[in-house]
C-alpha cells in the first residue's frame, strides 16, 4: 500500500492493548501528534480504566475522578473501544497486526511477587493483589474467599497497595459503605473479627514509600488507633544524608507526620493498626493454616540513596491469622510478544519493543508492562507520551497494514463470537452502575460478573 502514514489519505491506525491510565495517556498523546490518527483501545474486560476502577481504592474517589480526563479521550470521534476483547486469544498478535500499522501494550502489572519464605502456601496468605481486586469487584476475583474471623491480620509492604488494604481492614461498615465498595466485600469486612492489623516494612522511615496524605489518613481512623511499634524513630547516618537531600521533601513530611503520631496518648478504640519497619518475614507457620509470622529485624547496609536491608538474625514471632504480602507486582506474557520473565516487563528501548536486543517494528510498550511498577497514576503520562514520541518518530518507516477499515476488524471478531463492548454500550454499563449506587447511598455498585456487564451492556 502506497502513500505516507499519518495524512488523511492514509490515517495512522494505532491499537492500545489495556485501557488503564498509561493506555488513556497514551491515545491522548497520540491525538495531539501533527499527524491523522485512529485509535482503537483493546481490554479484556467490557470496562475501562484498569487500575483507576479495580486498584485504587474504594475511599478514594477522588483519585479516581481523573476518568473525566479519559473520557474526554474517549469522546474524540477516531477513537473506538473493543472491550470483552482478549488479546492473544479472541485476536491474535499477527492478526491484529493486520489491522493496525502500530500496537502498544499498556497492559499493565497484574500478577503479584511472593516472598520466598517457608509457609507461604498456607492457607491464609494472600497476595495484596488478590483482596484488593476482590474489595473493587474484579470479575476475575469475586469467587475468592478471605477468612477474617481472626483477631490479627498482617500486611507485608509499606507501598500504597499495602496501605490501601491495611486501611481497609482497620475501617468500620459505616465509613466503608458510602464508598463503591462491592456489595459482597462490604458484607464480609461487616463480620470481620480483626482487632489487630500489622503493617510491615523492611527498611526504615526514610525509605518508606507510601505517600503523606496516605499516612496521614492512617490517623484519621474512625475506631482504630494508629501507633509505631518503636516510636524512636532513629535513623543511621545515610538516612540522615538521604533527608538531607533537597529532593526528599516527601521523606521528610513522612517523618514529621510518624513523629507526631509517635506523640499521641493512648486512645481506647476497638482496633489497634501498628507499623513496623526495619523488619522482614523470614518464615510463615501453622498447621495447615497460618498462625504466626516470625520477623527478622534488620539494620541498613549501602551509601545514601542506595541502602539495603539486611538481617541481624534477632527474630521475633507475630501472631497472625491473615497475611496479604504487597512487595511488588509484574507484568504477564502476551502470546507472541518478547516477555522478559526476570523483571516482568516487555523488553524495550524508549518503549520501542525489542526481541533479543533488536526493536520489533510496530510495537511498542507503555506504563508497568514497559518500565515495572512504580510511580503514581499521574507517573504514567509522561512514560506513555515518551513512548508515544519514538512511535511517531518510526512513522516514516512503519510499514501499513492491509486491512485499514475499523468494519474489517469488527467483522473478524464477530466470525469468532465476541461480543465486543464499544464506548456507547461501556456507557449503559456505566449508568446502570451508578443508578444501582445510588440505590444504596453509594457513588456505584459494580457488576462483579462479566455476564452482568454484558446484560447491562444490551449484549
Amino acid at each position: 500500500m502506497s502513500g505516507n502514514l499519518g495524512t488523511k489519505e492514509l490515517p495512522l491506525r494505532v491499537a492500545i492493548v489495556g485501557s488503564g491510565p498509561s493506555g488513556f495517556y497514551a491515545a491522548e498523546a497520540l491525538f495531539g501528534a501533527e499527524a491523522e490518527v485512529q485509535v482503537d483501545m483493546y481490554d479484556r474486560l467490557p470496562a475501562p480504566f484498569g487500575l483507576v476502577r479495580y486498584g485504587v481504592a474504594p475511599d478514594h474517589g477522588k483519585i479516581k475522578n481523573v476518568t473525566k480526563v479519559y473520557e474526554k479521550t474517549a469522546s474524540n470521534p477516531a477513537f473506538s473501544f473493543f472491550g470483552n476483547v482478549d488479546v492473544g486469544s479472541d485476536i491474535t498478535l499477527d492478526e491484529l497486526r493486520q489491522y493496525y500499522d502500530a500496537i502498544v501494550f499498556a497492559s499493565g502489572a497484574q500478577t503479584d511477587r511472593q516472598l520466598g519464605i517457608p509457609g507461604e502456601e498456607l492457607l491464609g496468605s494472600h497476595a495484596a493483589t488478590e483482596f484488593v481486586a476482590w474489595y473493587n469487584g474484579h470479575p476475575d476475583y469475586v469467587e475468592r474467599t478471605f477468612d477474617l474471623s481472626c483477631e490479627t491480620a498482617v500486611v507485608i509492604g509499606i507501598g500504597n497497595v499495602a496501605v490501601d488494604v491495611a486501611r481497609i481492614l482497620s475501617k468500620t461498615v459505616d465509613e466503608l459503605k458510602i464508598t463503591d465498595i462491592s456489595e459482597h466485600a462490604l458484607n464480609v469486612l461487616a463480620e470481620s473479627k480483626i482487632k489487630n492489623i500489622h503493617l510491615i516494612g523492611r527498611r526504615g522511615p526514610a525509605q518508606a514509600a507510601f505517600t503523606p496524605q496516605e499516612l496521614k489518613e492512617l490517623g484519621e481512623l474512625q475506631d482504630c488507633e494508629f501507633v509505631l511499634d518503636d516510636p524512636s524513630l532513629e535513623l543511621n547516618p545515610e538516612s540522615q544524608a538521604e533527608l538531607d537531600q533537597p529532593k526528599a521533601s516527601q521523606a521528610r513530611k513522612l517523618i514529621k507526620i510518624l513523629t507526631e503520631f509517635a506523640q499521641r496518648p493512648a486512645t481506647a478504640k476497638s482496633r489497634r493498626l501498628v507499623l513496623h519497619l526495619l523488619k522482614s518475614p523470614i518464615e510463615l507457620v501453622g498447621d495447615g493454616r497460618i498462625n504466626e509470622v516470625v520477623l527478622e529485624n534488620n539494620t541498613l547496609i549501602g551509601e545514601p540513596g542506595k541502602q539495603k536491608s539486611r538481617g541481624t538474625g534477632e527474630t521475633e514471632h507475630l501472631d497472625c491469622g491473615v497475611l496479604f504480602r504487597s512487595v511488588g507486582y509484574r507484568g504477564a506474557p502476551i502470546p507472541g510478544v518478547p516477555f522478559d520473565d526476570q523483571w516482568g516487563i516487555i523488553p524495550n528501548e524508549d518503549g520501542r519493543v525489542v526481541d533479543n536486543g533488536k526493536p520489533v517494528p510496530g510495537l511498542y510498550a507503555a506504563g508497568w508492562i514497559k518500565r515495572g511498577p512504580s510511580g503514581i497514576i499521574g507517573t504514567n503520562k509522561p512514560d506513555s507520551i515518551a513512548t508515544v514520541k519514538a512511535l511517531l518518530a518510526d512513522m516514516p518507516s512503519l510499514e501499513p497494514c492491509p486491512k485499514r477499515e475499523k468494519e474489517s476488524v469488527m467483522a473478524h471478531l464477530s466470525s469468532k463470537g465476541v461480543k465486543v463492548v464499544d464506548y456507547d454500550a461501556w456507557k449503559k454499563i456505566d449508568a446502570a452502575e451508578i443508578a444501582r449506587g445510588e440505590a444504596k447511598g453509594k457513588p456505584r455498585e459494580k457488576f462483579v460478573t462479566i455476564d452482568g456487564m454484558l446484560a447491562a451492556a444490551g449484549l
